[in-house]
């Protein structure tokens, strides 16, 4: 019995998981298959509705009326209500009639329909752009979605859609932020949830502050009432024993009380680090994030958007102030064809090596994986245990999960030159990942001559 017995069990279990992957490979074709046919019969419907409304005095009226009637009577097929069929009917004519080469590329098999998704809604914002730049952005798109997984090139396609736009993402972020607010929405059990529609940047940093804080809570627990923040079962809940009253709160409720203790008292009131005299460490705590920002951007020239790393686009004012009060920052040197990165250098930082890696991964570099790289581990592609060096070529960012599955699994990997992850199953297929070229621009470019340079 080899070393992967235990997780995947025989040769013969391997053959079997290949043919049951074989045969949900074909039948995600003929899924596909289906869900274009319906995409294009859904389109179909609306654009006959439209025609049964043409010549009437009353169009607006007459075209709702007639998108009703189409609407209800493929419900009844569907089994849906109309309102969700007159939906489908918008999205799929929207789709057949204003991204044919997406359409194509899914019929195909080179996209999916994540992808068509992610197209789609980034490319709201070309409402007012000529037919000629949205063709280019859909082109563009495209290809960037053929070699990635939607929820990795969201951020990308969403950048790249803001550069086709007519109107600025900056401008339409200022817009957006001035109507920034609070809400309670009531719930059942005595329970409601507090919204907050915030700008991107400062939702995800409150996120991680108070997440960094329940961890600090979790941490300080007594021995024998501590554990894991997600507790041995993976259910949130830590472990505990020898108290008559532990604290069973898992890492979500924690997080939630500490949420409101700041709120309410300004401070958390349940600091298990705070001494007799003052604030514990929790109060420290402050949020990470990490930003991709364009050169360009930083000096004013551009008002493009930066890349919120494992999120989305931020605007320039947030990215500018950003690199303005950071007391620790990197300048990328990427390739300017493939957008690879060839260099770093990074000021008051004593840690060359994850610099460079931070910079080149962005996130988790198992496929599909898009976890920011400041969550991750630095994995030893070649393990350490077996005379893998500490060197550059030989790591890689990857999540405690995917970093796990490495090690007790049989899914293989290697690294071959300019940091590509070559990655192998246990049926034997082979998924090829590149090292990500940021999805912000750094290209050349001569500025008047103002002063010493940022850098």
């Amino acid at each position: 019995m080899d070393e992967y017995s235990g997780s995947m069990g025989s040769d013969a279990d391997v053959a079997a998981l290949a043919s049951i992957v074989g045969e949900v490979e074909g039948a995600a074709a003929v899924v596909r298959a289906g869900q274009v046919a319906e995409v294009r019969a859904l389109a179909a419907a609306g654009q006959l509705a439209a025609r049964q409304a043409a010549g009437s005095p009353a169009v607006v009226r007459a075209h709702d009326m007639a998108l009703r009637s189409v609407a209800a009577e493929l419900g009844g097929v569907l089994r849906v209500t109309d309102r969700t069929v007159q939906s489908r009917i918008d999205e799929a004519r929207d789709l057949v009639e204003h991204y044919a080469a997406t359409l194509a590329a899914w019929e195909s098999g080179r996209i999916t329909r994540g992808h068509v998704r992610v197209i789609t809604d980034a490319g709201s914002v070309l409402v007012d752009a000529s037919p000629e730049r949205r063709a280019e952005f859909e082109a563009v798109a495209i290809s960037r979605c053929e070699r990635d997984t939607p929820n990795r090139v969201r951020s990308e396609v969403e950048i790249l859609a803001e550069r086709f736009a007519e109107r600025s993402f900056t401008d339409r972020h200022r817009d957006a932020a001035a109507e920034r607010r609070v809400r309670v929405v009531p719930g059942a059990a005595g329970m409601s949830d507090l919204i907050a529609t915030l700008p991107t940047v400062i939702a995800d940093g409150i996120l991680d502050r108070l997440t960094q804080q329940a961890q600090t809570i979790v941490d300080a627990r007594e021995p024998g009432n501590a554990g894991s923040a997600f507790g041995a079962n993976g259910t949130g809940d830590a472990a505990s024993a020898g108290d008559s009253e532990p604290d069973r709160r898992g890492i979500d409720q924690v997080r939630a009380d500490v949420f409101s203790d700041l709120l309410l008292a300004g401070a958390p009131a349940l600091d298990p680090t705070a001494t007799g005299d003052g604030q514990g460490s929790l109060g420290a705590i402050r949020a990470q994030v990490q930003v991709i920002v364009p050169a360009l951007t930083l000096l004013g020239v551009d008002d493009g958007p930066a890349d919120l790393v494992g999120r989305s686009p931020i605007d320039a004012d947030t990215a500018r102030c950003l690199a303005g009060n950071t007391h620790s920052w990197a300048r990328v040197l990427t390739d300017p064809v493939e957008g690879t990165v060839l260099a770093v250098d990074r000021y008051r930082t004593p840690w060359p090596q994850r610099r460079f890696l931070r910079a080149r991964d962005q996130h988790c570099r198992f496929p599909g994986c898009r976890r920011a790289a400041i969550r991750c581990e630095i994995d030893h592609t070649i393990d350490a245990a077996k005379g893998g060096p500490t060197a550059l070529w030989n790591l890689a960012h990857l999540c405690q999960r995917h970093h796990s599955m490495k090690q007790f699994t049989r899914w293989k990997v290697r690294q071959l030159p300019g940091g590509v992850l070559e990655w192998t199953s246990p049926t034997g297929r082979i998924y090829r990942e590149d090292a990500p070229a940021p999805p912000v621009a750094f290209a050349p470019v001569i500025v008047p001559d103002s002063g010493p340079p940022p850098f």
